[in-house]
């Protein structure tokens, strides 16, 4: 395992949805589907594989959230996601 991948699997922690609301003002939240795995999808952002990252893109299988998955969201504050912040963003993976 190389630094990178030790340094962000410490990073991983489940959050709610109010503890992630700031960060989704300043539009830093990334939507990560949860057929993908978490780790390797903030692997791929901090090593900056941007032919990959751009492929999930194209699939929809990472995104920004809806206006639909931010009210919902904002309606239920308690929702746990699991988490990984890979500045400036933050993935979360609803659960």
């Amino acid at each position: 395992m190389t630094d990178i991948q030790k340094q962000l699997q410490e990073e991983l922690a489940p959050m709610d949805w109010g503890t992630i609301i700031p960060h989704a003002k300043r539009d830093a939240v990334i939507v990560v589907d949860s057929s993908l795995d978490l780790l390797s999808v903030g692997l791929a952002i901090a090593k900056d594989e941007v032919n990959q990252v751009n492929h999930w893109i194209s699939e929809l299988l990472i995104h920004k959230p809806t206006e639909k998955e931010l009210t919902d969201w904002n309606d239920d504050p308690e929702r746990e996601f699991q988490t990984l912040i890979v500045q400036p963003y933050v993935l979360v993976q609803p659960g």
